[in-house]
């Protein structure tokens, strides 16, 4: 079966991703996923990246993916994700991978934001307009009541804020200060957040600078929040900003599972930094593949 982005976008829906996404993550937090670190491979003379993801989990396959910073008027992130028989080891599924990336990035946060926000949580604050913001707005919303979208970026604030609805700010701290809710989705290599605009309260979503040498949150949040992660050991490696911190908490598959405690209090900051891991990835794209062999083949396109 090969299923283009098209037809991923046809088959996956958020209400549908977002509890898939969870238990993956608890699944992983649980020890039952077999998932090494990605492997990096550095393309120096473009300034991009090629990874290998491969995980298994009950459904068993791997993403291929690219990222590419500095694109421009194409996406960042190119991706194709298989799917192989469990049992005999056979090919069974080829996936683009670009759009199940990009949702399955934001449905983790949908996952965390539920744990870890306030109920009445409603302000959200959006650092970036790309991709990763579009995705962030349709999941959170299924999350918490938003009455209140802001975004900021150096160059789209106001062509995504018109696009979908929302308040284009003049800055990051303008954007940031009084919100419940934050996403920060940037290419920045240094940080764009910083703990002193946060309220009381506030819960971040941060799923850039995947990097170890980068980093989108300051010293003083890393110091004041109480930190979650997709994969302690993933995040360890991979987050600039993670490694600055004074230490980490837990990984939020298993605050899904109630082995650990999610917020403790209303005026708590927490963070969930995601680096985004293959598991995820292969559940999406079993989702989308049995969703596939449910439709007959000669029905017509949405």
């Amino acid at each position: 079966v090969i299923l283009d982005e098209g037809a991923v976008h046809r088959l996956l829906r958020f209400e549908d991703l977002i509890p898939a996404i969870a238990q993956a993550l608890a699944e992983l937090s649980a020890g039952r996923v077999v998932q090494p670190i990605r492997s990096i491979l550095p393309i120096t003379a473009h300034r991009g990246f090629f990874g290998v993801m491969p995980a298994y989990a009950g459904a068993l396959g791997a993403k291929l993916v690219t990222f590419y910073p500095h694109n421009e008027g194409i996406p960042t992130h190119h991706a194709v994700i298989l799917l192989f028989r469990p049992e005999t080891g056979e090919p069974i599924a080829i996936l683009d991978g670009r759009l199940i990336t990009e949702m399955r990035t934001a449905a983790a946060s949908a996952v965390a934001t539920q744990l870890l926000a306030r109920p009445a949580a409603s302000v959200l604050a959006i650092l970036g307009s790309g991709v990763q913001a579009r995705s962030h707005l349709r999941a959170l919303a299924l999350v918490r009541p938003l009455r209140e979208v802001r975004v900021w970026s150096p160059r789209n604030a106001q062509a995504f804020a018109t696009r979908h609805g929302v308040k284009a700010m003049a800055s990051p701290e303008e954007t940031v200060r009084g919100a419940d809710l934050v996403v920060v989705a940037t290419s920045s290599q240094t940080p764009v957040l910083r703990g002193q605009w946060l309220s009381p309260g506030a819960h971040v979503n941060a799923v850039g600078a995947t990097r170890p040498d980068w980093r989108e949150l300051d010293d003083d949040l890393m110091a004041r929040a109480r930190l979650y992660v997709d994969s302690l050991e993933a995040a360890r490696q991979e987050s600039g900003d993670v490694m600055a911190a004074r230490d980490l908490v837990a990984e939020i598959g298993e605050v899904v599972s109630g082995v650990q405690p999610g917020r403790r209090s209303a005026e708590e900051i927490t963070v969930f930094k995601s680096v985004g891991v293959a598991v995820e990835d292969v559940a999406a794209a079993d989702l989308v593949y049995h969703a596939s062999l449910r439709i007959p083949s000669d029905a017509p396109d949405a």
